[in-house]
């Protein structure tokens, strides 16, 4: 018979997920809110945007279609986001606020941004509020980016 093997440790790595920061320092991320007609997305990465380290939407979090547009659905979408971030030791949140057409924010975007200041993160500055989506049509040609090309 072959000589009985003994058996080999493993030895464990620890993953950390999020920014590399120092003790006490404080973790830079980019925030999207977007807020359509019909529902909300709260969508956590990098400064840069190339990482994405968590998302949410407001159809996540209830039950019913009619609710999915509502403040309630993007204030818990917000305090998931904010709860996850807490998590991987992220501190402060930069604002970048999204929105279908139209020239004022909706209530969906005020109250993803209360929940998450209420919730104990760092709010940085709002960098931009752009409004998405709006699409010209034509009625007669379709769409006018085509009949311009």
């Amino acid at each position: 018979m072959a000589p009985h093997k003994g058996k080999q440790k493993k030895e464990e790595q620890v993953i950390s997920l999020g920014p590399q920061v120092a003790e006490g320092g404080n973790a830079f991320v980019a925030c999207h809110i977007f807020a359509s007609f019909d529902d909300t997305l709260d969508h956590v990465t990098d400064l840069c945007g190339k990482e994405t380290i968590c998302g949410v939407t407001g159809r996540m979090k209830v039950m019913a279609d009619r609710d999915e547009s509502s403040p309630y659905a993007a204030m818990l979408a917000a305090q998931d986001v904010a709860q996850r971030c807490k998590d991987l030791g992220i501190t402060v949140l930069q604002i970048k606020l999204w929105a279908t057409g139209g020239n004022r924010p909706r209530a969906l975007d005020q109250s993803a941004l209360r929940a998450l200041a209420r919730s104990g993160m760092k709010i940085g500055p709002c960098l931009k509020y752009k409004t998405v989506g709006v699409v010209w049509y034509n009625w007669q040609h379709g769409c006018l980016a085509c009949t311009k090309a």
